[in-house]
């Protein structure tokens, strides 16, 4: 299968880039200032475990990075095989001064698709800047969709979900999260991208093991 062999070259590309990143960011912190940790062990935190930590919330940065672009382009390379002429496009702002361009992750026909891997915000604003975006592309005769694979765990990150639920639908546009995120994928390409994955996950998991 053609998209199959094209989300694991886009797999192997970005999990190189990802291993680059951290191997040079952990090499870099070598040389970092490290007079900081007096204050991890003044709260109980070793210094072999202060080390630790740091490391791994720089690895967690480039992780969560990488991961959010690399489901984007996954998702984008589904519907580019079932809708040659989909792709990004970059509409004005009609509504506000700022900013002066909104993108639409994927435009299929008229439905104008954002792709979150998962959004985890608890900024208020962030509705705001939403709602001016979706505004924008439901007056240039678009229909907002927003498409969300993995919903956030804590309260108020999930309250400003559930208001970007209420201002999507109340547009007349669509908000897909979770299990019904995959499941809009499957049934407006035909490819079964969570399956395609979990393939090469499995694969991927198998070789590092």
């Amino acid at each position: 299968m053609p998209i199959e062999h094209e989300l694991r070259a886009l797999a192997k590309t970005y999990s190189d880039k990802l291993s680059k990143q951290i191997d040079a960011r952990v090499s870099e912190m070598e040389k970092d200032d490290q007079s900081h940790f007096l204050i991890y062990r003044v709260l109980g935190v070793t210094v072999d475990e202060g080390r630790l930590i740091d490391i791994y919330q720089n690895k967690g940065r480039f992780l969560y990075k990488y991961a959010g672009s690399f489901l984007e382009e996954a998702t984008k390379l589904c519907f580019k095989c079932k809708f040659p002429d989909s792709g990004a496009v970059k509409i004005p702002n009609t509504i506000g001064q700022r900013p002066k361009t909104f993108e639409i992750d994927c435009l299929v026909d008229s439905d104008a698709i954002e792709i979150k891997w998962r959004d985890a915000t608890t900024d208020g604003d962030h509705i705001n800047k939403e709602h001016t975006r979706i505004k924008a592309i439901s007056a240039a005769g678009f229909k907002p969709i927003r498409v969300m694979f993995y919903y956030p765990n804590r309260t108020q990150a999930k309250r400003i979900q559930d208001t970007l639920e209420t201002l999507y639908k109340g547009i007349g546009g669509e908000y897909y999260w979770g299990d019904s995120a995959w499941d809009y994928i499957l049934n407006k390409t035909g490819l079964d991208l969570k399956a395609l994955l979990e393939k090469i996950a499995a694969e991927n998991t198998q070789t590092y093991e």
